[in-house]
């Protein structure tokens, strides 16, 4: 299927910047055999032919040189709005095949995946392949339904291409696999050494605390209350009064 595209001859001396303004866009077709040719393209009917055509689809461009069979082999699109602002057609020739790279689309379910908690790796996302313009698929779909245990793989000899297709690709290539998630070890937290510091401070202290309120070998066992305060004051009259007894005697 091929899709149709309007395009005119592009003037030269019309600045790109003048051409957007104008809804249009500057384009350029060119293969092994055409010569580069700038063309101007309607800005919407470009935008419709790339959502359907994209870059796998043939687009014949119909204008002043007459038609041209092409892809869509390039486009530039504005950073911010995502306009489209050039695009690049290659045109092939009759009769020729096509190496192209076509996206990859994963079906079905791996049984590794859904009941092993495995987990899918998709090596790939585009395949190598090679067909005429009108055999090129949009999209290959590979099937991970064999990935049925850990370790098992798909790869590129077991897709299942389309009438015209071949595999441009290694046949070994991996295409998707599943592996074993690895427990992570659970690592303890380590001590807060702050707070063994802290509390070890504190016993410390504790400890000094009561050493001090201990009393030691030949220590008073602290302050005196007050009755033994004046008991003692009372000791020490009775020795002066019996000092003063001796030194009459004498």
């Amino acid at each position: 299927m091929s899709i149709a595209l309007q395009y005119e001859k592009r003037d030269p001396k019309v600045a790109p910047s003048t051409l957007r303004n104008a809804g249009k866009i500057p384009a350029v077709f060119y293969g092994r055999k055409q010569a580069s040719t700038s063309i101007t393209l309607s800005a919407k009917e470009f935008e419709k032919v790339w959502k359907k055509a994209g870059e796998n689809t043939p687009v014949t461009l119909q204008g002043p040189e007459g038609e041209v069979e092409t892809l869509i082999h390039e486009v530039a699109r504005h950073p911010v709005t995502g306009d489209f602002r050039h695009a690049d057609f290659y045109a092939f020739e009759k009769g020729q095949r096509l190496h192209v790279k076509i996206p990859i689309e994963f079906i079905g379910v791996a049984p590794a995946v859904k009941d092993l908690g495995g987990v899918l790796v998709k090596v790939m996302h585009e395949l190598e392949i090679e067909a005429a313009p009108k055999d090129l698929p949009q999209k290959i779909e590979v099937d991970i339904s064999p990935l049925a245990t850990f370790g098992s793989i798909v790869t590129a000899r077991e897709i299942k291409l389309p009438a015209g297709v071949i595999l441009a690709a290694s046949a070994d290539e991996v295409v998707a696999s599943v592996y074993e998630p690895k427990e992570e070890a659970v690592a303890e937290a380590p001590a807060d050494l702050s707070t063994i510091e802290v509390a070890k401070k504190g016993k410390e202290e504790a400890a000094g605390e009561t050493a001090a309120a201990a009393p030691k070998a030949g220590d008073a066992a602290g302050p005196l209350p007050k009755s033994s305060a004046s008991g003692q004051a009372a000791f020490k009259k009775e020795e002066k009064r019996e000092e003063k007894k001796g030194e009459r005697k004498q």
